[in-house]
């Protein structure tokens, strides 16, 4: 261990730190440890910026008011509650307090340690070296020359991939509910793990209050939105110079999600726009950016995609093309961080397990009964395991009226909650996760065990007590809770 040191924070109390030479320096600082890494303390590389009291207002109004991972009651964001300031503390590596000396930094959390690569990630040894210890950027996930150098346990499945943007599409959701932009939104600035389809939203000193605070940075590469790179070589203060705010993070946010599911970036096609590298990649990604699937003009279509967005289901393939066609050049018409959040709900539940266990996504989008396959493997369901619930909502003040509210999917053990259970229940930050029922087969029969539910009905009209089940017969129609809530169920079987 290195020399232990002291850093002094704004409230006079002191933190140790383990000086070390060499420490890992980022694009704005450096970082040193704590003794037993529970969190870091962080300098900045220009004593300009430590100077800029802007930084310190910003800072501190992102450790206070704006900080979602605090109670409103503890100093923290508006409408925060203990649970919800709990989840999102899980999900940002949120700035804690602010050093005064011996220069001016920030304290920030440590990332869990399975944001970080372990020993013998690579199928190469020299690289599982290289790797160990340093943070799990999406890059080595979604890119597929990186993919081939991590074990195949290391990469996760088409789930935890879903998982993640469902993650991360509710904390930039939150975020941008607080009036903040991160301004960098990338996948150096996303730590992800696919193993548990966790992900982790980081270098959040930064963020942008719009028109209080301005941005610092314009962005990574291939995340910045075209209207930026497009008026950057304008001066700073130029009405028409556009800067890093909620709408440039929605198209960060869409692009990660879309590198997520579909291991590819939305816009790096085959079409050549210069014989210069640079101003190729500059009109690829901002004047002249064209969507890979945009489905006017195939000009940048590589030529084998096997996997596209409309494998996706309906509700994500409308959100890639507002976002990448409608969206790519117009701010405005780009789908919020809330709309990403229901769309993937709304997939996930549509998800099914492969039957073919080698294969590499082990789950797909069920999107369209009539054709279940995997479009991964190319692998058909079998029609014995085509199950679905059409959930239906009360209609308000007409008693037995009932409109669709969502559509799932369903497969052997599969959980049911209180969002499959009662209308207008949706599982974000603030839902009871616990288990309400379960699917499961059981000599030959599909059954709707209730494990937690109160007043679930029979399609006969009886009361199925907990620890009992509903038969899943094609057809078949009850109620999952007698609650004036409670959601209608329609059994389809089959295709």
């Amino acid at each position: 261990m290195g020399q232990i040191a002291e850093a002094t924070l704004a409230d006079g109390s002191r933190v140790p730190y383990v000086i070390k030479e060499n420490p890992p320096r980022g694009g704005m600082k450096y970082t040193y440890f704590a003794p037993d890494q529970s969190y870091v303390v962080q300098f900045f590389n220009s004593p300009k910026v430590a100077k800029d009291p802007n930084v310190r207002k910003r800072i501190e109004a992102i450790i206070g008011k704006y900080n979602p991972t605090l109670s409103e009651q503890a100093g923290g964001a508006r409408g925060n509650n203990d649970s919800m300031a709990k989840y999102f503390a899980a999900r940002f590596c949120w700035p804690t307090a602010i050093i005064t000396e011996p220069e001016f930094g920030i304290v920030c959390p440590a990332y869990p340690p399975n944001y970080f690569f372990s020993e013998n990630v690579s199928v190469i040894p020299e690289l599982s070296s290289e790797l160990k210890g340093k943070d799990k950027k999406s890059k080595w996930f979604t890119s597929p020359r990186l993919r081939r150098f991590i074990k195949e346990q290391e990469l996760g499945d088409f789930r935890a991939m879903v998982q993640m943007s469902i993650s991360l599409a509710r904390s930039i959701r939150r975020m941008h509910q607080a009036g903040l932009a991160h301004s960098d939104l990338s996948c150096n600035n996303v730590l992800v793990d696919p193993t548990t389809g966790g992900c982790v939203v980081i270098d959040i000193d930064s963020l942008v209050v719009p028109g209080v605070y301005p941005p610092e940075v314009i962005g990574t590469g291939g995340y910045i939105a075209p209207e930026v790179l497009e008026t950057m070589e304008l001066p700073f203060r130029d009405p028409d110079r556009k800067l890093p705010c909620t709408y440039t993070d929605l198209h960060a946010l869409a692009v990660l999600i879309y590198e997520y599911l579909l291991l590819r970036h939305p816009l790096t096609g085959p079409k050549t726009y210069s014989d210069d590298p640079n101003m190729d990649d500059y009109l690829s990604m901002g004047p002249k950016a064209l969507f890979i699937e945009n489905p006017n003009d195939h000009s940048n279509r590589p030529q084998e995609l096997n996997v596209t967005i409309k494998d996706l289901g309906p509700a994500l393939e409308a959100l890639f093309l507002r976002a990448f066609v409608d969206g790519l050049h117009n701010p405005d018409n780009r789908p919020t961080a809330m709309e990403w959040e229901k769309a993937l709900v709304k997939t996930w539940d549509l998800l099914h397990p492969c039957e073919n266990f080698n294969c590499a996504a082990q789950w797909f989008v069920l999107h369209d009964p009539q054709n279940p396959v995997c479009p991964f493997c190319g692998t058909r369901v079998k029609q014995d395991n085509l199950l679905r619930l059409h959930l239906k909502s009360p209609l308000r003040g007409r008693p037995g009226q009932w409109v669709p509210a969502e559509e799932v999917v369903l497969y052997h053990n599969m959980p049911l909650f209180k969002w499959h259970v009662l209308a207008n229940t949706f599982p974000d930050e603030k839902a009871d996760r616990s288990m309400m029922a379960y699917v499961c087969r059981y000599q030959g029969q599909w059954l709707l065990v209730n494990h937690n539910i109160q007043g679930m009905t029979s399609p006969g009209g009886s009361l199925v007590p907990t620890g009992q089940a509903v038969l899943l017969k094609d057809g078949a129609v009850f109620r999952m809770s007698s609650d004036d809530k409670g959601l209608l169920a329609e059994v389809s079987c089959g295709g």
